[in-house]
C-alpha cells in the first residue's frame, strides 16, 4: 500500500463515516438496554429503531442507474 487515496478520491474516513456511526448508535443502543430502565429505554428503543429503518430504507427495490431519469 503507497497510502495514497483510492482512484473515486474518496478517503477511507469518508467511506467509513457512515458505518462507523451507524455501529456506534446501535452500541449506544445495545448499552443503554443493558444500562437501566425508564429513560434508558427510551434511548435504546430510539437508537436501535433509527438503525432498524436504517437498514429496511438501505435494502429497498431501486431501479438500476441506467434506467433512472
Amino acid at each position: 500500500m503507497t497510502g495514497q487515496e483510492p482512484a473515486s478520491g474518496r478517503s477511507a474516513a469518508r467511506v467509513f463515516a457512515v458505518p462507523a456511526a451507524l455501529a456506534a448508535m446501535g452500541m449506544a443502543g445495545l448499552v443503554s438496554a443493558l444500562v437501566g430502565d425508564g429513560p434508558w429505554d427510551v434511548v435504546s428503543w430510539l437508537a436501535l429503531g433509527a438503525l432498524l429503518l436504517t437498514v429496511a430504507w438501505s435494502a429497498r427495490p431501486r431501479k438500476p442507474l441506467w434506467k433512472r431519469k
